[in-house]
C-alpha cells in the first residue's frame, strides 16, 4: 500500500471519529486540516502504525482548538438559528378584531361624554399634569380637578358597559 492509499483510508477513520464528537461538515473540515497537516509536515512518515496514532494526535489537536476558540468566540452555547422561532408578525385575527372593537366603543363613549370630560381627558392624553390642566381649566382647588377626573371615568367606563375589556 501506498502513502497516497493509506491517507485515503486513513481520512475515512479521521472522518468517522471526529463526526462522533462535531457536526459532519466540521468533522470533514477537521480531517482535511489534518490530511494537510500529514502531507506537509509528516511527509516523511510512511507506515501505518505511525500514520494512524499521529493523525489522530493532530485530530485531537485541531479539535480542542476548534473548541477553545468557539468558547472563546461565545459560540460554544449559542443556539442555532434554525432552532429558534420565528418572530410574530403581529397579533392573530382575534385580537386584532377586539381592540379594533374596544377603540370603537372608546370612541362612541367620549363622543357621549360632556366637553369638561373630553378636554379633560384630551389635556391627560398630551400629557400634562393637574396642575396643568388645573391652570388650563382655571379652578382654584386641584381637588376639583381630581374630582372630575374620577367622575369622568367613571362615567366613560358606564358609558363602555362597564368595562374596559
Amino acid at each position: 500500500m501506498n502513502r497516497d492509499e493509506i491517507l485515503t483510508s486513513l481520512r475515512e477513520r479521521i472522518l468517522a471519529f471526529a463526526a462522533l464528537r462535531v457536526s459532519r461538515d466540521r468533522a470533514e473540515d477537521l480531517a482535511q486540516e489534518v490530511l494537510t497537516v500529514l502531507y506537509e509536515k509528516y511527509a516523511r512518515v510512511t507506515e501505518l502504525t505511525e500514520l494512524v496514532p499521529l493523525a489522530f494526535q493532530i485530530l485531537r489537536f485541531k479539535m480542542l482548538d476548534a473548541h477553545r476558540k468557539s468558547f472563546r468566540r461565545g459560540e460554544y452555547n449559542q443556539e442555532s438559528i434554525e432552532d429558534l422561532p420565528l418572530a410574530d408578525p403581529g397579533d392573530d385575527p382575534a385580537r386584532e378584531l377586539e381592540r379594533k372593537q374596544t377603540v370603537e366603543r372608546l370612541v362612541q363613549a367620549m363622543s357621549q361624554l360632556g366637553e369638561r370630560c373630553r378636554e379633560l381627558f384630551k389635556w391627560k392624553l398630551e400629557g400634562k399634569r393637574f396642575p396643568e390642566i388645573q391652570k388650563l381649566m382655571g379652578q382654584n382647588s386641584i381637588n376639583t380637578i381630581y374630582t372630575w377626573d374620577i367622575r369622568c371615568r367613571k362615567q366613560l367606563l358606564s358609558l363602555m358597559g362597564g368595562s374596559w375589556e
